[in-house]
């Protein structure tokens, strides 16, 4: 019972403000500081786009082993996107993959339960007949975008420091029809005209094989 309880208040204690208060000053190595919301990207919007573009065409031609040189190292976060004012609390129980803009647009990355139905939902919702408009792949075993491994990346430690950092991205409405198949997300409602938005990971400095990724779970924007 115990255990049980605290794999609980592990997952849920970096949304509980009053913790996050008390001890952002004792986690300082584990956290990102920008000096404003403008200076939080580490490359460009451009170089972000072009990116998904050259990654998104050799999926589309099945030739993703040879064009894997073109990587800064951007895996993404798949997930349904939430604007401030969408209802989210009920998918938000007991859930460790909820992502916070900078904005307050909140990302659920997680891939089970009511997650899982409503990104589904939302999916086959938004089909334009034969093209896709999002993954749907990464409900499955198999993956059609190798990327869409973004949220389970792990927090820095003080042992361990981040080798990648989060970056946000708006996908432009000129995005390639046929390539939208490979993004991992899906808004949650398209009442609203506004892009896409997706979280990349960008690499802080280069990656050796195999090594494992770590990333700031927190930006202070001060």
């Amino acid at each position: 019972m115990l255990r049980a309880l605290r794999r609980r208040w592990d997952a849920y204690k970096y949304r509980f403000v009053p913790w996050l208060a008390l001890n952002l000053r004792r986690k300082r190595r584990t956290l990102r500081y920008v000096p404003e919301s403008s200076q939080d990207k580490i490359i460009s919007d451009e170089d972000v786009f072009e990116t998904l573009l050259k990654v998104f065409k050799a999926l589309f031609i099945n030739d993703f082993s040879r064009h894997a040189h073109i990587l800064a190292l951007l895996p993404e976060i798949k997930c349904t996107v939430y604007r401030k004012h969408e209802p989210i609390f009920f998918q938000s129980l007991g859930n460790p993959f909820i992502f916070r803009c900078i904005d307050g647009v909140l990302i659920d990355g997680n891939d089970k339960g009511l997650s899982r139905s409503v990104y589904r939902s939302c999916s086959r919702r938004d089909q334009l007949g034969p093209f896709q408009m999002n993954d749907e792949s990464w409900l499955t075993a198999a993956l059609q975008n190798p990327l869409a491994v973004g949220q389970y990346v792990n927090n820095c430690s003080h042992e361990k420091a981040a080798n990648v950092c989060y970056q946000e991205f708006d996908v432009p409405g000129y995005f390639p029809v046929e390539l939208k198949q490979y993004l991992p997300n899906i808004v949650y409602s398209h009442d609203i005209e506004s892009h896409l938005r997706c979280v990349v990971l960008v690499a802080l400095r280069d990656i050796k094989q195999g090594e494992e990724l770590f990333s700031n779970y927190y930006t202070v924007v001060s």
